[in-house]
């Protein structure tokens, strides 16, 4: 099986509450992404509406199969590219924090909802979602979706690599000063799970926020295959099924596992 190409776009960052904006940006960066022979565009968290929106998630918020979900699948079918977006999603009277996986022809092919809230703004503004691991295929590639604090738990990240997750890919706003978590964390747990982990983060200022960029592609033998800088950037990496082979082989965590002691943790 051939590799699979990912982009990973970097932005827009400053600028909240601009749905039109995010989705020209969206459909801007698929063309390139696509045109490089990408078959998957992952885009930061909340990437939708911008992060910094206060009091206005609630009004801003939309349905899995909103307008803004419509328009994302036309632009991946337009471009036959997979996406990757987050959102705010209405759902009856809750709004998540939440990723979907849009397929190349447009259709819907997962929806995630972040269960692990950070600080007082997100957990004022969201209900934490309740299912750990949501996955689809791609291309023979098994996708899994986490979104940005998620990632900082290796729980998270084991139960992905456990349920079969070749390529994990997660939404993120991560702002300063945690720019150890991209640079030091996302590496560590891609290859202590043995799995490529593609981070796709937010730049520049928003609101109080300042965002680190720092997006990358991790692999399974804990190298960096693609790194982004700090602004507006679209990143294009390589997740090598032949890699993912290897590393599990030499380094097989997984299959030496000891369940039977590990009961303490939950």
């Amino acid at each position: 099986m051939p590799p699979l190409r990912i982009a990973l776009y970097q932005g827009p960052g400053g600028v909240p509450d601009s749905t039109g904006a995010s989705l020209a940006a969206l459909d801007g960066a698929a063309r390139r992404a696509a045109a490089s022979g990408a078959r998957l565009l992952a885009t930061p968290e909340m990437y939708l509406t911008g992060y910094a929106l206060g009091d206005r998630i609630p009004e801003l918020a939309e349905a899995a199969d909103g307008p803004g979900a419509r328009r994302v699948a036309e632009i991946a079918a337009e471009h036959g590219i997979a996406i990757v977006y987050g959102y705010p999603e209405r759902a009856g009277t809750a709004v998540f924090n939440s990723a979907q996986l849009i397929g190349p022809d447009g259709t819907a092919l997962a929806n995630y909802r972040k269960t692990h809230l950070f600080g007082g703004f997100e957990r004022e503004h969201f209900t934490p979602g309740d299912t750990a691991v949501v996955q689809a295929d791609l291309d023979g590639t098994r996708i899994g979706l986490l979104i940005c604090y998620d990632v900082e738990f290796p729980e998270n990240v084991r139960a992905h690599a456990l349920a079969g997750t070749d390529l994990l890919v997660v939404p993120t706003a991560l702002m300063r000063p945690y720019e150890f978590v991209a640079q030091t964390l996302v590496p560590a747990r891609a290859y202590e799970s043995q799995l490529h982990l593609a981070y796709a983060n937010r730049s520049g200022a928003e609101g109080e926020f300042h965002f680190t960029g720092l997006s990358c592609l991790a692999g399974p033998d804990g190298t960096v295959r693609a790194r982004a800088g700090t602004g507006e950037e679209l990143v294009i990496a390589d997740a090598d099924p032949e890699l993912l082979r290897a590393a599990r082989d030499e380094t097989p965590y997984l299959p030496d596992r000891r369940p039977e002691l590990y009961g303490t943790l939950v």
